[in-house]
């Protein structure tokens, strides 16, 4: 008797709260309409290497569908599939298990995705139906994602590149994904997308990892969450999916900051030192490209970094030795969309051991947004073998209210 009256204030209270609610355009870990992982990697030679994790869960009671799309680390998409979330469901999806051809099975059956006692009765869309479970990623598309994400040539683009060659192994770039309100195998650069698929109801959350077994290497964050608000967001506005809409503001979403601040550390404990995790808006949508060339707008510039020691003293990256002068030209600390920069390596040079960096990512590409461009940094501080940190950069501004500001000497 008392379990059942406590179970049945609790659903209560579930069903009554709802998600939670927060500012729009203050970056925040509340439910949202898009989840954003900024960055992955997954070694795709050696099974015991770098691998990417991440869940999407639903806030709300009710189901929803999430729509899951990988992009290349310049801004390409690859390959996408929808999950089917019961109320207050979590799926989690290993990167790798995906790159060798596995996907996540969920639809609204209860041996596939199984319906708890406080979520509300299955519902799909039509367009779900018979699309759902979506079975093994075909062997095309595994080839299409080994080669796209790695950077080599890519025989379903007519031998033409999608990314930037390490020559490593390592498939990198960077996952979106959407509520939506059917099931598709769009894109959000396909016409249409967000007067029809996309969904706007604030319901999703999530998290990453990133593990390397054989470096005794793991570190996990909350994923970027982008809330949706029809009511805010006019045409013209800088909005998250905008270069996607032609800048009308359709797809509602907040975007996000472009100048931040960030401690660093090498040095004592963290003999690996620190690592900035970038994702940045090219805010243009290229195609497939030549290989060994870059397309345009990359690489990417910022506006300024400084660094500062513990003793407040600042240090300037240096500046292009030409003119006219393009600030900071000769250093391009995060040129690609998605990347990790090394701080203390030759894309970020640092004297100190221990500071923290300003990081102003505004750039000019074209874009009728210029010179603003928004970005995200999480940072991570490593001692080998031992442990690790990970923590999101502080936000500076908003570019629902843009400013560019620059630290004067």
């Amino acid at each position: 008797m008392t379990k059942t009256v406590f179970s049945l204030a609790l659903l209560s209270l579930l069903l009554l709260s709802g998600p939670a609610v927060a500012d729009v355009c203050s970056i925040d870990d509340v439910p949202a309409a898009t989840l954003l992982l900024p960055y992955f990697e997954v070694d795709l030679n050696h099974p015991w290497g770098v691998n990417t994790l991440f869940s999407v869960n639903n806030a709300s009671a009710a189901p929803v569908v999430a729509h899951v799309v990988l992009w290349t680390d310049l801004s390409i998409a690859t390959i996408d599939f929808d999950l089917y979330l019961t109320g207050y469901d979590v799926q989690s999806v290993n990167l790798r298990d995906l790159f060798d051809g596995v996907a996540p099975q969920t639809a609204p059956d209860d041996a596939i995705s199984n319906r708890g006692f406080f979520s509300l009765p299955h519902a799909v869309p039509a367009s779900c139906v018979g699309n759902l479970p979506i079975g093994d990623v075909p062997a095309p598309l595994v080839l299409l994602m080994e080669q796209a994400h790695t950077g080599v040539a890519v025989e379903s683009f007519g031998g033409l590149c999608a990314g930037v060659s390490y020559d490593d192994g390592i498939a990198r770039g960077y996952v979106t994904v959407d509520v939506v309100q059917e099931c598709s195998t769009d894109f959000q650069n396909t016409p249409g997308y967000f007067s029809g698929t996309a969904g706007y109801d604030n319901v999703l959350w999530g998290d990453y990892f990133y593990v390397d077994e054989a470096n005794d290497f793991a570190q996990g964050e909350t994923l970027v969450h982008v809330e949706a608000d029809r009511a805010a967001f006019t045409a013209g506005d800088y909005t998250f999916y905008g270069r996607y809409v032609s800048w009308d503001a359709s797809d509602a979403r907040e975007p996000l900051p472009s100048i931040f601040a960030t401690r660093y550390l090498d040095g004592g404990l963290f003999t690996g030192g620190t690592d900035l995790i970038c994702w940045r808006d090219s805010k243009a949508d290229p195609g497939p490209f030549t290989c060994g060339t870059i397309p345009a707008p990359f690489p990417l510039a910022q506006n300024q970094v400084v660094i500062f020691d513990e003793e407040e003293n600042p240090e300037l990256v240096p500046e292009s030795r030409f003119s006219p002068g393009v600030p900071q030209e000769d250093v391009l600390i995060c040129p690609w969309e998605a990347q990790r920069t090394e701080v203390g390596g030759p894309a970020l040079p640092v004297s100190p051991s221990f500071g923290w960096l300003y990081l102003n990512l505004n750039t000019s590409t074209g874009s009728v947004q210029d010179p603003y461009a928004q970005a995200w940094v999480t940072t991570v501080v490593d001692a080998v073998g031992r442990f690790s940190v990970g923590f999101d950069a502080i936000q500076l501004n908003d570019l629902c209210t843009p400013t560019d500001v620059r630290l004067e000497e």
